[in-house]
């Protein structure tokens, strides 16, 4: 077995802990005290923006799930719904590290899947990373990773969850 010369071996350790330097740059956080009247996720851009009074706040590069173009019909399609629905209740025990509960299905969905004959799925969240992967940080946005939630970092969970009340209007857009 041939072994890695000493120069590539440091050149890829330096490139992994850049990149891990990278995935886990503070953010620059929103004042204490800001509150967010909607939610706009731009699936195509792969953006969540916080709103207030029609003004975008803060943006936020997101993950989806494995089959993100098309609206969500079915249980299982790892699509992510498209539409007007409400950040109804939040999770602080979820298998990701924290999240927002969106309200999909309503009874549009759930009409349109029962003519379709299908289950239409739920338990569609934004939320951060799974837990115990925290520390790959913005790494995460390489792949879209979720069943049809939108992942985001954990610090930045952690900053939409101080933001964001419940009952708060979130558009999902194509």
């Amino acid at each position: 077995m041939k072994r890695v010369p000493v120069k590539i071996s440091l050149l890829l350790t330096g490139f992994v802990g850049i990149a891990f330097v990278y995935a886990n740059w503070p953010m620059t956080p929103l004042p204490a005290g800001t509150k967010a009247d909607s939610v706009i996720v731009l699936k195509n851009e792969r953006k969540l923006l916080l709103m207030q009074n029609n003004q975008k706040i803060k943006e936020y590069e997101i993950a989806l799930g494995g089959e993100p173009r098309g609206k969500k019909t079915r249980e299982g399609d790892e699509r992510t719904p498209e539409g007007y629905y409400i950040l109804d209740y939040r999770n602080p025990r979820s298998q990701a590290h924290l999240s927002l509960h969106i309200s999909y299905p309503d009874p549009n969905d759930i009409a349109v899947a029962r003519a379709k004959g299908v289950n239409p799925g739920g338990a569609i969240m934004i939320h951060g990373i799974r837990n115990g992967f925290g520390y790959l940080g913005r790494l995460h946005r390489l792949v879209d990773w979720t069943d049809g939630c939108v992942g985001v970092t954990n610090p930045e969970i952690e900053e939409i969850w101080r933001c964001v009340p419940d009952g708060t209007s979130i558009l999902i857009r194509p």
